[in-house]
């Protein structure tokens, strides 16, 4: 069945550890060995520059769009198979074969993901996202709260499918589960603050 082999190529493209393969390109380094550890744009921006940070940004964000994407098409807009390959995509990323299971946050795969599948309850959050990094200048905290009140965005908004929102759920307190260090540091006052350039402790 081809969807079941679209849930494969899903999780294999989120997978894909763009922003290791962009800082080994641009600098031979391992970018895990710097920063925050993560494999995400905001540590590529943090140790490798904007252009770096941003490309892995566009990357990790176009895999979970077209993951979903895929699904869609194959499955005549099956919301069941498009749920399904929207959490498959962000465990790939989360979870990538391709370096041991030890990968990001999905942040961005599932921003990728629900950009196709809810579009306009992921723009309100995405809003939301943006006023908490504005006010305290904590990435994570804006990532935290955005996907915390995703799925009642999604309920509230669009009234999709009872396994959308629950695909919603999962797919934000997941991303708050691999927030679970940043929660206690922010609790402690020793998480990092963000800059467009720069993120400074």
């Amino acid at each position: 069945m081809i969807q079941s082999f679209l849930l494969v190529a899903a999780y294999l493209l989120g997978g894909i550890p763009f922003g290791y393969l962009l800082v080994k390109w641009r600098t031979g380094e391992d970018v895990r060995a710097a920063g925050s550890g993560n494999i995400g744009a905001t540590n590529v921006l943090r140790t490798t520059g904007r252009a770096m940070g941003i490309a892995t940004l566009l990357l990790d964000v176009a895999k979970g769009f077209v993951a979903v994407w895929a699904m869609g098409y194959f499955s005549g807009q099956d919301p069941v198979w498009m749920s399904l390959a929207a959490l498959a995509v962000m465990a790939g990323h989360a979870f990538p074969v391709f370096l041991k299971f030890q990968g990001g946050k999905a942040v961005a795969s599932f921003i990728g993901a629900f950009l196709y599948l809810t579009p306009w309850p992921l723009f309100t959050v995405l809003l939301v996202f943006l006023a908490t990094v504005w006010v305290t200048r904590h990435i994570s905290l804006g990532s935290i709260v955005a996907c915390g009140l995703f799925p009642f965005g999604v309920w509230l908004i669009e009234h999709p499918h009872w396994i959308v929102t629950l695909a919603a759920a999962i797919a934000g307190w997941f991303v708050i589960y691999r927030h679970r260090a940043n929660i206690g540091r922010l609790r402690a006052g020793t998480e990092s603050v963000f800059t467009f350039r720069r993120a400074v402790s």
